[in-house]
């Protein structure tokens, strides 16, 4: 007699992969942190626009400042 499994038995050795899930939550782990990485970037370098060029954008230094002042995960 050999041992059987059930049918619909999905394991994570048989494909090579974690359960669909679990690659899920991976996958939107990998992306948040990229967003905030993103969002870092974005903040350092719109510190470093000239004033005029601010005005083109219509922004002010202010904005520029209470923009900064977020921390990398605030919208």
């Amino acid at each position: 007699m050999t041992a059987r499994t059930a049918p619909n038995a999905v394991s994570a050795s048989r494909f090579g992969r974690l359960p669909f899930p679990f690659v899920t939550l991976r996958r939107l782990r990998l992306r948040l942190l990229a967003r905030w990485y993103d969002r870092h970037l974005q903040r350092l370098d719109l510190a470093d626009i000239d004033e005029h060029l601010l005005r083109d954008l219509g922004l002010t230094p202010e904005d520029v400042r209470r923009e900064c002042a977020k921390s990398f995960w605030q919208a």
